[in-house]
């Protein structure tokens, strides 16, 4: 989402870089080109100049003119005040009350509003609380259907429908309904509209009445632009929101709307939808928000999506067998599975630092998360026998293969290369022991990325 902001700011910092010190009027410049940035980027304007005045007078400052490195200051003062623009910290859900908790969601038709209850109720799930999801939404066809639908597949209970029932008869029943199944939090999936009306709003604000919810939560579609924080504000002053989850941060919209909703509401964004799947749902952490924009990477989210997703026993087994230098197909095939329980390989380079150096080569790269799949059907169209020795796969062989999971011969030939190379580094590791197991791997990961030949999948960007 924040893909071209990024790239201007990085573009500024770094001709920074190239200066040994530097004056008022080089930071003058410098805070020039961050306003045009941020006003492209689709900031609101008093967001903008409330953020520029900030930046240059800590940026002009004789700490900064004097430092030894004063253009990383300047990208340090620049993430302090895009951290504190943020909301400062993660603010996440208040539900300290006595259960059932009702949460509300609200928001405009179309912004995801039911799709997020459902990540929601799943998230919190996890948290290992009972949650009873409720649509309230009668006028669009088939989205009680829906919420429905979603509570089928994340295993989250719903209120049933009653047809006729109007939308404050629903609330009602549904927080009756938690009171005597014992239920945790309630979610009160409300009806949207194409745009702000009042009848909609007066319709929300007899519901927020009655159950008096803990959490009022609006869900908006970045790729809204400046009318999601217009839409932003409207909620606010009419009905009174507690937080706000932005969805479609994936997409291509110019950010600006993250980047102006605490300041412009004075509500925290809580959560951020990546995505239709109903795991796509993440804590808003504005630290790491601010890293990402700034190239300096999110590291911890790196870490927190491996920790929850990845299989540590299978991880380490098949770690040890390549440390041993035992790897063969199988291995191959459990570390393609690991990999796609990790999501899209590509948001996930975009966490790593500096990434943002070889977006030329990330394009050109082409990647496709399928390519993992389809490496995967090639290791299962192969018998037992070929899997634990690779060295007996001959043309004939390759043939069977290619034909019996639908690809190429070329493609069976490409992740044989891949397991091969991969297979070298690791007997070169148990020669070099431990300490060669980043300087030998193809492309030279340990050095820089190697011109990016060394990352996933093993040995080289899937293409």
């Amino acid at each position: 989402m924040f893909d071209t902001l990024a790239e201007k700011l990085n573009g500024v910092f770094s001709r920074l870089t190239h200066r040994g010190a530097l004056s008022e009027s080089d930071v003058d410049e410098a805070m020039r080109e961050i306003r045009i940035a941020l006003l492209e980027a689709d900031v609101a304007l008093p967001v903008v100049k409330d953020f520029i005045a900030q930046v240059r007078e800590k940026a002009v400052g004789q700490e900064v003119i004097k430092s030894v490195t004063p253009s990383q200051m300047v990208v340090k003062i620049v993430h302090d005040a895009l951290v504190e623009m943020l909301g400062g910290q993660n603010e996440s859900l208040d539900l300290a009350a006595v259960p059932p908790v009702p949460v509300l969601m609200v928001g405009l038709q179309g912004s995801g509003k039911t799709t997020t209850s459902a990540k929601l109720a799943l998230r919190l799930k996890k948290e290992k609380k009972k949650v009873l999801m409720a649509s309230l939404d009668i006028y669009r066809p088939a989205a009680q259907e829906q919420l429905a639908q979603l509570g089928f597949q994340t295993e989250v209970d719903t209120l049933p429908v009653i047809i006729g029932e109007k939308p404050k008869a629903i609330a009602s029943r549904a927080m009756t309904e938690a009171r005597r199944g014992g239920y945790d939090v309630v979610i009160l999936d409300t009806a949207g509209r194409l745009h702000i009306d009042l009848d909609m709003m007066a319709e929300v604000a007899e519901v927020r009445q009655l159950v008096q919810p803990k959490e009022t939560i609006l869900v908006v579609d970045a790729l809204a632009g400046q009318d999601a924080v217009n839409i932003a504000r409207e909620f606010n002053e009419k009905i009174g929101i507690t937080g706000i989850v932005l969805t479609r941060i994936d997409g291509d919209s110019r950010g600006g709307a993250a980047l102006s909703m605490r300041a412009v509401t004075g509500c925290p964004i809580k959560f951020l939808g990546a995505g239709e799947k109903v795991e796509a749902l993440e804590p808003f952490h504005p630290d790491r928000l601010a890293g990402r924009i700034l190239d300096m990477g999110d590291v911890v989210s790196l870490v927190e999506t491996a920790a929850e997703k990845l299989d540590k026993e299978e991880a380490e087994r098949v770690a040890k067998r390549m440390i041993d230098g035992r790897f063969d197909l199988n291995d191959m095939l459990s570390q393609l599975r690991q990999m796609q329980k990790m999501g899209d390989l590509k948001g996930l380079l975009g966490l790593l630092p500096g990434i943002g150096k070889f977006k030329a080569q990330l394009e050109a790269a082409k990647i496709d998360d399928k390519v993992f799949k389809r490496q995967e059907a090639i290791i299962l169209s192969m018998t037992p026998k070929e899997r634990r020795n690779p060295d007996i796969i001959k043309a004939s062989r390759k043939k069977r293969i290619a034909e019996g999971c639908g690809q190429s011969v070329q493609d069976v030939n490409k992740l044989l290369k891949q397991y091969e190379q991969i297979a070298d580094v690791m007997k070169k590791m148990k020669k070099m022991g431990k300490r060669g197991l980043f300087g030998g791997l193809p492309g030279g990961l340990g050095g820089g990325f190697g011109g990016m030949g060394g990352f996933p999948p093993f040995g080289g960007f899937p293409s």
